[in-house]
């Protein structure tokens, strides 16, 4: 007999998505920036900032988890995490503007170096000794070019989403499926087992 595939199939541990990890360096960061180089009282952004980096971080997880029984869903949240860092970049460069427009060319040593160094870390211990060495623009700087490389990898996410749900379905169809091949495997040719194995009707025996 054939094992019937299942249509519950775990998505691992989201800890171990890099895209998770980018993101938890970008809430770390965040919480540090706002605390240290924005008012705490009178102004939004601080608690807009916050929210927003953690609603990145959070709807992966949250994706990851109900991507067991929905993939439909999961590709909601990924996209609802994607918008939420999408803001936390618009704030920071907000911060950069009022500050004298003072952003990395992306062709500029600073930012190539960045990058470099953003690819290869994605622990926030590494982030945190940044933010206790480098002033507010590097930092408002390093967390845009940590913000798009996350992107990238939320994009490439989502497109692995959309081929698992291309190629197997929703979970409504997998279930569906499992059900045909049991009964198959079973020889039972209708749910309400009227069928028996040979295929003649066990009513009208």
């Amino acid at each position: 007999m054939t094992d019937i595939k299942t249509f519950l199939k775990p998505k691992g541990d989201y800890k171990n998505l890099i895209a998770f990890q980018k993101t938890e360096c970008i809430y770390d960061i965040t919480l540090f920036f706002v605390e240290h180089y924005l008012p705490q009282i009178g102004d939004r952004t601080v608690d807009q900032m916050r929210q927003a980096a953690r609603s990145g971080k959070q709807n992966i997880a949250e994706g990851n988890e109900t991507g067991t029984t929905s993939m439909e869903a999961c590709i909601k949240l990924v996209n609802v995490a994607k918008a939420s860092l999408k803001e936390l970049q618009e704030d920071y460069e907000d911060y950069l503007r009022n500050h004298g427009n003072l952003f990395w060319d992306v062709d500029s040593q600073q930012c190539r170096n960045a990058r470099a160094w953003c690819r290869e870390h994605s622990k926030p211990a590494d982030y945190m000794r940044v933010c206790e060495e480098r002033d507010d623009i590097t930092l408002a700087n390093v967390a845009l070019v940590l913000i798009h490389q996350t992107d990238f990898l939320l994009r490439r996410l989502l497109e692995k989403h959309k081929q698992d749900f291309l190629e197997e379905g929703g979970t409504k169809e997998q279930m569906s499926a499992a059900r045909r091949q049991w009964r198959e495997e079973h020889g039972m040719g209708y749910l309400n087992g009227s069928y028996g194995k040979n295929g003649r009707n066990e009513k009208t025996k």
